[in-house]
């Protein structure tokens, strides 16, 4: 039986989530990525709850991969304000390629580590 790309990516998803956990100290940047926006948000798993989120929904100027370098840095000027410097990042099944790339370099050059 031959799985749809959305099939294949929510069970490479599943995989990448036994392996990657998000701590008080160190939490989990979880990316989600549509056709037309991505979106990305701070998830402590340990009490369950997000503590920073960001997306490019508001942002007009530039392309999509350009937008993404945009919401990587401001999800990690909320980090910053949060406290957080180190996090672990969840790629959401996602190929580390393009919008999602874009996105962990724009986090990397504002300042935050993983």
């Amino acid at each position: 039986m031959k799985l749809s790309t959305q099939q294949s990516r929510r069970r490479i998803h599943l995989r990448i989530r036994k392996k990657v956990n998000g701590t008080t100290e160190r939490p989990r940047l979880s990316v989600y990525r549509s056709n037309k926006e991505i979106y990305c948000q701070l998830i402590d798993d340990t009490k369950g709850h997000t503590i920073a989120a960001a997306g490019s929904l508001g942002l007009t100027s530039g392309n999509k991969t350009e937008r993404a370098a945009e919401v990587g840095k401001m999800i990690a000027e909320k980090a910053k304000a949060a406290g957080i410097q180190n996090i672990v990042f969840d790629r959401g099944g996602y190929r580390y390629h393009g919008r999602v790339k874009a996105l962990a370099d724009g986090i990397r050059e504002a300042g935050l580590q993983f």
